[in-house]
């Protein structure tokens, strides 16, 4: 029986991915206008960016406990092995929470085998992760050859992500308040990358074009072989400036493929409509 892959809708993948795949997907929620939806299944990403530029300031929770001991004990008595690809832990309670179901699972099945990966990554960072892991257990690979290759795809992510208006990353706690008072001035657009699985501004440039040069900039500088590897973009509502940056990542980089999916609600809660992310290794793939 080929190793399971589960993941949460913290990947930012389409739903469709995981149906095909026969990926378990745990989604994370979003409550809106006290209404709780889960994420990817039960609320589209647009539907979210429309309420935050109404004035509307969705929360997000994470996977629910219960998820997490259904789908592991249903995994225990089929004898199933698994690697869980789960958001950052810097970001959500999610890993914590699957860990801690996990060890309550093993106390009725000791035999059962489950590594929960905290990749430190977010959106489709966390995404090629995910694409990684199954296609190293397509390959009838063992349990400890996935979770070696996850763990070493995530320690390698690069993240680089820009966003219109910090208040919202600050309203949920994700940079400071200074930051995004700074961020809302002289048209300043921040440049932030992921470090230790937080988010973390690198620059203040001014301008959405100049941040978006800068962007392939940093990826020269950063990356490496990409001829050789998947770059992934994310946009939050903004296919026509997803689909400029691949043309430049192909033209200006040569990457082997480059991949965009959307952002999803919860991450797109926090983020605000017209984000771009892009992701991608630093390290030559293995």
């Amino acid at each position: 029986m080929p190793v399971k892959i589960l993941a949460d809708s913290g990947s930012d993948l389409p739903l469709q991915f995981y149906k095909e795949n026969d990926i378990k997907l745990f989604p994370l929620k979003v409550l809106l206008k006290d209404q709780e939806y889960e994420d990817l299944i039960k609320i589209e990403p647009k539907t979210i960016f429309d309420s935050i530029r109404n004035g509307e300031l969705p929360k997000t929770s994470q996977v629910s406990p219960l998820d997490f001991e259904k789908t592991f004990t249903e995994m225990a008595q089929n004898k199933e092995e698994g690697v869980y690809i789960a958001f950052s832990s810097q970001l959500s309670g999610t890993y914590q929470t699957a860990v801690m179901m996990r060890d309550q699972v093993k106390e009725s099945y000791p035999e059962f085998k489950l590594e929960i990966i905290d990749t430190k990554c977010a959106s489709l960072g966390q995404g090629l992760v995910v694409r990684e892991a199954l296609n190293v257990a397509k390959t009838g690979a063992t349990l400890e050859e996935v979770a070696k290759r996850a763990e070493w795809i995530a320690s390698h992510m690069e993240h680089l992500f820009t966003v219109p208006d910090l208040d919202y990353l600050a309203k949920g706690g994700r940079v400071s308040k200074a930051s995004a008072f700074l961020g809302g001035l002289l048209n300043i657009n921040p440049l932030l990358n992921v470090e230790d699985g937080k988010l973390v501004p690198l620059e203040k440039i001014r301008g959405r074009k100049k941040v978006l040069r800068r962007m392939i900039e940093v990826m020269r500088e950063r990356g490496v072989d990409f001829d050789k590897q998947t770059v992934g973009i994310s946009h939050a509502d903004d296919l026509n400036t997803a689909t400029e940056m691949k043309t430049m990542i192909q033209d200006e980089l040569h990457a082997r493929e480059v991949i965009i999916t959307e952002i999803g609600a919860v991450i797109g809660s926090h983020t605000g409509p017209e984000t771009i992310a892009i992701f991608f290794l630093n390290e030559k793939p293995q």
